[in-house]
């Protein structure tokens, strides 16, 4: 009975806190918002995929739309005026992430890129600009790059007869792709495929990775009502915790190891931290390498498998815009070899691809969420301390005020006047002080494994429909239904691909 009337107490309580501070004392000239309900807020309004719900939302309020999920204020914004004025005049107001158990466990405590802004995370930003993804540390791992997209061209040319059309499923070779280059470039080892020195613990590291990333995309309701977090209501807190422990010995082991070949280190992520770690010991802890290399691999590896599916899939239901491709590798590149990364600067349309494809579909189509560090004017709106703000870029690069026929796929728009001055007006990476760090990196691995594709091989959908372009759920825009095609080498180049 007593733990029913301490409930009792507490719901009365939080709705007199609710009451007092949203309609008693409720800030003046705050940004648009629907009628919200005690407790939960604007929480029963969201629904999957959350980037519609919230350009319906927009459609209905404006630009500048205020929610409240729980007890978290939030920030929607969706045209590029109001994204630069965020990113701009209030970018350092705007320079932190919010603080949600997702990241606290799987980061080891925010210790690199969700760090508050400060001191700390200006030098995990700088370190990461110049000792990871610097053009020149890019260029020095252009050669695993291209033995991975080398290695996935010739297990398609080996389970082809050379001959028919072949079905594939794209989703899984992309994520694999995508993880061993990371994990290539991390720690000098690869986890699929062949040559993978210890399986079970390949096998055991995937397992630990595909849990990260479902956990990762979950949405915690004790980020928003505080308590729930008190209970665990969700049983989120328990699998992440059960999960760091599981990931930590690999994460450790790959530091351990590398730390061992101190005499014959190859040039790898965590070689270089650890030359870092050396002169500067109590600061470059194996904790803050461990969140570095964890940031690095669930930023860098979903992302860019997801790009290349929606690539593929746009390229599958237009045709057109593939032969366009195809002759322009035919011409730049040639049957003689196969595409590398330094002939990327000589494919423009191929460029403008990948693009278009990030315009209509951006795997963050919510950029990941900024918090107000104080108070703040956007829009000429009041924007309380605390506020996590939201830019839906599913929205901006769909205006039509924007774009000349927005819903349709055109690379040729970025070749003119409508490509030029881009802006805020797409922004796939994000912008300003939190923008992505990796997008020179992510930008080389889709081109260069789109451009061999195509230059290597013959594409058809199965059957006549088009393929689904639904999106899946997800913090990141999977597609509903993993991507699967009819494929043969191209016989100008299959001659090159026997000798892969």
């Amino acid at each position: 009975m007593d733990f029913f009337i301490f409930f009792s107490y507490l719901a009365t309580f939080l709705f007199i806190l609710f009451i007092s501070k949203h309609f008693l004392f409720r800030p003046k000239n705050q940004p648009p918002s629907p009628l919200s309900l005690p407790i939960i807020g604007h929480l029963h309004l969201l629904k999957n995929p959350l980037h519609r719900t919230l350009t319906n939302l927009s459609h209905q309020y404006g630009p500048f739309l205020f929610l409240r999920f729980g007890f978290r204020p939030v920030l929607i914004i969706s045209s590029p005026s109001a994204a630069e004025e965020c990113f701009t005049k209030n970018d350092i107001i705007f320079a932190n992430r919010p603080d949600l158990l997702v990241q606290k466990h799987l980061t080891y405590n925010h210790a690199s890129f969700s760090a508050p802004y400060g001191p700390h995370w200006r030098n995990i930003r700088r370190i990461s600009t110049l000792e990871i993804f610097s053009t020149s540390r890019i260029l020095m791992s252009s050669a695993v790059r291209s033995e991975e997209i080398r290695y996935l061209a010739r297990m398609l040319f080996r389970d082809s007869n050379n001959q028919s059309f072949r079905k594939i499923e794209l989703k899984t070779r992309f994520s694999e792709l995508t993880f061993n280059v990371i994990m290539q470039m991390s720690a000098g080892k690869r986890y699929y495929g062949e040559n993978v020195v210890n399986l079970e613990e390949a096998r055991q590291f995937c397992d630990v990775i595909k849990e990260v990333f479902s956990i990762g995309g979950a949405t915690n309701l004790g980020d928003f009502l505080p308590f729930l977090r008190w209970v665990d209501f969700q049983g989120l807190e328990k699998r992440l915790v059960s999960l760091q422990k599981r990931s930590d010995p690999f994460l450790q082991g790959l530091i351990d190891e590398s730390r061992k070949e101190k005499g014959e280190r190859k040039k790898t992520m965590i070689n270089v931290l650890l030359s870092l770690q050396e002169s500067q010991p109590e600061y470059y802890t194996d904790e803050i390498i461990k969140s570095l290399i964890v940031s690095i691999m669930s930023a860098g590896t979903d992302t860019s498998a997801l790009t290349m599916e929606w690539a593929m899939s746009l390229l599958l239901n237009h045709p057109h815009v593939l032969d366009k491709a195809k002759a322009e590798l035919d011409i730049h590149v040639g049957h003689g070899r196969v595409i590398d990364e330094s002939d990327l600067a000589k494919l423009p349309y191929l460029h403008n691809v990948i693009k278009e494809t990030l315009r209509l579909y951006p795997v963050a189509p919510l950029l990941s969420p900024h918090q107000s560090s104080e108070e703040c004017t956007v829009g000429g709106f009041n924007v309380p301390r605390g506020t996590i703000l939201m830019v839906n870029m599913w929205t901006i690069h769909r205006d039509p005020k924007l774009w000349v026929e927005p819903m349709s796929f055109k690379p040729e728009r970025f070749e003119g006047i409508e490509g030029e001055n881009q802006g805020f007006k797409s922004m796939p990476f994000g912008h300003g002080r939190r923008a992505c760090p990796g997008a020179n990196l992510a930008m080389r691995v889709v081109g260069l494994v789109l451009g061999t594709l195509i230059q290597c091989f013959e594409w058809e959908r199965i059957g006549d429909a088009k393929v689904d372009m639904s999106e899946g759920r997800g913090l990141t825009m999977p597609k509903a239904k993993p991507l699967e095609a009819m494929y043969r080498p191209r016989q100008t180049m299959i001659e090159v691909l026997s000798q892969l």
